[in-house]
């Protein structure tokens, strides 16, 4: 079977805008679903409806890959989820190094949605002397002692990051040191790598500060919502002005942050 070592996927080669390279993995999960439900054909708008896109954008993005669909017909699933897989390199075996064997890089290992997307969790590593030869999702932990090693007799391009943010640096330098050419980083820090190493970040706290933002922006909505109601509604509401937001003593990353946030 071939490995992630001798091939890469074509999508740079071919000029595919990489946002669109970030919206394949959308479509080839919606349209994976309708494959699992014996769905023979999908038209554009239902497809961008599932995967949370507009339908001209994925028009546009399928006409990066040749891919037209027949009018009135719609797209040939099981052929664009072979057409997407191959653009990804999914059709391919892409074996994977995990770094950092804690909570989550244990969690990673035994999530079982890696094989049946192209990847094999292919060695587990860890720089505690104690973890080696702990069997962790049935793959004994070895330590980072032998990373070289074990990256080269693996075939691994791919490495997933998940140590402590203090440790994530000198890990990434000794995986591109021993031909890691991408790496997937957990660990809540910028990693700096030469040209030709690909990284992309899972922040979960920066995600949950965003969802924090939306949430209280909403909440500062309805507050608002509340306050016209009850001017238009109370006859004694010109005795009282409507409450103002005020800020408080929490600080964000920019001072002082108001308790709701402007609709």
């Amino acid at each position: 079977m071939a490995t992630g070592r001798t091939h890469r996927p074509a999508t740079r080669s071919r000029g595919i805008p990489e946002a669109t390279v970030a919206r394949l993995p959308l479509y080839l999960r919606a349209l994976t679903a309708l494959s699992e439900r014996s769905v023979p054909t999908v038209s554009s708008e239902e497809l961008a409806a599932a995967a949370g896109v507009n339908s001209a954008k994925l028009r546009k993005d399928f006409s990066y890959l040749g891919s037209y669909g027949t009018r009135g017909v719609g797209y040939d699933v099981e052929y664009l989820v072979y057409q997407i897989s191959r653009e990804l390199g999914l059709t391919q075996d892409w074996p994977v190094a995990i770094v950092g064997i804690g909570n989550l890089g244990a969690a990673l290992a035994n999530y079982g949605g890696f094989a049946s997307r192209g990847f094999r969790v292919a060695a587990l590593i860890d720089a505690d002397p104690a973890m080696a030869g702990t069997p962790v999702a049935g793959i004994a932990v070895q330590h980072t002692d032998d990373l070289d090693r074990i990256i080269s007799d693996n075939g691994v391009s791919i490495g997933v990051i998940t140590t402590p943010p203090g440790a994530a640096q000198q890990v990434c330098d000794r995986l591109v040191a021993a031909g890691v050419t991408s790496i997937l980083n957990f660990a809540p820090t910028v990693l700096s790598v030469p040209d030709g190493v690909d990284v992309r970040k899972v922040d979960l706290s920066i995600e949950l500060q965003i969802l924090a933002f939306h949430e209280q922006r909403k909440a500062g909505e309805e507050a608002a919502a509340e306050g016209r109601a009850g001017v238009g509604g109370d006859s004694d509401a010109d005795e009282a002005p409507p409450m103002r937001a005020t800020p408080t003593g929490r600080k964000g990353p920019d001072g002082d942050m108001p308790a709701v946030m402007p609709a």
